[in-house]
C-alpha cells in the first residue's frame, strides 16, 4: 500500500527559482528601458526575453557574434534589409513588423 507525502526540501528549490526568474524579469526590464531609450535595438530585448545569449541567436541566425552586437546600434538596426529582419523575426518567433515596431 502506498500513500503519498509531501518532500522535503521543495522550498528551497522553490526560492531558488524564483531568485533566477526575478533576475531574468530585471534583465528584460533593464533591456526594455535601453531600447525606449534608443541606446539599444529591440533585437537586445527580445534576446533576452527569449533567454538567448550571442552563441545562441548566432546558431539561430547564422550571423556571426560581432555581427549581432553591431545589430544592437539603433543606427544600424534601422538600416537592417528584410531577410535579416526576417532571420531575428524567425529566432525570436515574432513578426518584422512586431521586431520593427517595439519600442520598449
Amino acid at each position: 500500500k502506498y500513500t503519498t507525502d509531501l518532500s522535503t526540501g521543495w522550498d528551497v528549490k522553490k526560492q531558488a527559482l524564483d531568485n533566477a526568474w526575478e533576475d531574468i524579469h530585471e534583465r528584460m526590464s533593464e533591456a526594455a528601458e535601453l531600447v525606449k531609450k534608443g541606446e539599444k535595438s529591440p533585437i537586445y530585448y527580445f534576446m533576452e526575453k527569449n533567454l538567448m545569449d550571442l552563441t545562441l541567436l548566432s546558431d539561430y541566425t547564422g550571423f556571426w557574434k560581432f555581427t549581432i552586437k553591431r545589430h544592437f546600434k539603433p543606427s544600424i538596426f534601422v538600416s537592417l534589409n528584410q531577410s535579416r529582419l526576417e532571420a531575428y523575426a524567425k529566432a525570436f518567433d515574432i513578426t518584422v513588423d512586431e521586431l520593427k515596431n517595439f519600442k520598449g
